[in-house]
């Protein structure tokens, strides 16, 4: 068995490596447009050498993780934030991380973390695909709401009806600011046609996993929300209690308290910003469509501000859609989810 630690770069590597049964050890930097990575790791197949490989979760790496997985080779990925609190020294260099991984790997310390298939990876694709989309288009729609307002017309959501788009048209625009239009016409054109066919897909994959259509009974939640939060948090087994989720989004506030004084900043936004926002948006529509949401969120809209609310809300949402999956239930507005699920009930003044 080599043990191999990876301080990863986009275009280089830095490994230390290991041979437990006879103790050798050493240091290489591998470049990889030349394709020394590659055939470094082939070779170690072709001698029938076992491989663990442990690395930092990061970007840009899937080619290198479909090689390993390609060779057969175990792969260990490490949490960035649990790592560098083993750093001991104020020294950071490549060949210091990597030996860094290979330490913790070789006393079985190695702060691993789940990491998705490559199924749920490219589904993710198709989600942040229709994402980017639809805030291009929202961009292009600003765009020309600013170009007719500049003529003295304000018609907002008209703007994009078959009569206004005619309105539109008529206007008489200055030779640029007429092309301008033109073409940002054009590409709305374009990007309506491609979003409704992500949104059947997205659709489409929604119908074919169970657990997703549980999710979607809640109030305010669509395929698109309920997909998302399926392949990101992945499986509820990774949570203790439903706190953990909010942390896990990064919808909690980040704190720096000391000496018996507590200060509460931002929320943390150390989750995936992609579920982060659709979870605030199915909040918000859980806020318009059912009373007790819309109450709720009055409620804390008056306490702190709306925001807030909206935040709070969201990671409401967040927790109350974990429990209805590790439940196994659909929503009922009878039922309470919650990290006190089974213990002695408690009164918080409001019900």
């Amino acid at each position: 068995m080599m043990i191999i630690g990876v301080d990863y770069h986009p275009s280089f590597q830095t490994i230390a490596f290991l041979m437990e049964e006879t103790g050798e050890c050493g240091e290489r930097e591998l470049n990889h447009s030349d394709g020394q990575a590659e055939k470094f790791y082939r070779d170690l197949k072709q001698r029938g050498i076992s491989v663990r490989v442990g690395m930092e979760a990061t970007g840009y790496s899937r080619w290198f993780e479909r090689l390993l997985a390609e060779l057969g080779f175990e792969v260990w990925m490490g949490d960035p934030a649990e790592i560098k609190t083993r750093r001991v020294k104020k020294q950071k260099t490549d060949r210091k991380d990597a030996q860094l991984l290979l330490r913790l790997m070789r006393e079985n310390n190695f702060p691993q973390i789940w990491v998705p298939d490559p199924e749920n990876r490219d589904l993710r694709q198709l989600l942040w695909h229709r994402h980017r989309l639809v805030q291009m288009r929202t961009r292009i729609m600003n765009q020309l709401q600013a170009l007719a307002m500049n003529e003295g017309y304000r018609w907002k959501k008209k703007l994009f009806s078959e009569s206004g788009r005619a309105q539109l048209e008529k206007l008489t625009l200055a030779p640029w600011a007429s092309r301008r239009r033109q073409e940002l016409l054009e590409l709305f054109d374009r990007m309506n046609p491609a979003i409704e066919e992500l949104t059947a897909a997205v659709e489409r994959e929604a119908r074919k996993r169970p657990e997703v259509l549980r999710l979607m009974t809640h109030p305010g939640v669509g395929p698109l929300t309920a997909l998302a939060y399926v392949l990101i948090i992945g499986t509820p087994a990774r949570f203790h209690c439903g706190k953990q989720i909010g942390t896990y989004v990064g919808m909690i506030p980040s704190e720096d308290s000391s000496a018996g004084k507590q200060r509460l900043g931002h929320i943390s936004k150390q989750g995936n910003s992609l579920l982060r926002f659709l979870l605030v948006e199915a909040a918000q529509a859980a806020a318009r469509i059912h009373p007790d949401w819309r109450r709720r969120y009055i409620r804390l809209a008056m306490r702190r501000h709306k925001s807030i609310a909206k935040v709070a809300m969201g990671r409401k949402l967040a927790v109350r859609l974990y429990w209805m999956w590790r439940n196994g239930s659909e929503y009922s507005q009878s039922l309470e989810f919650g990290s006190y699920a089974g213990q002695l009930e408690i009164g918080h003044g409001v019900k």
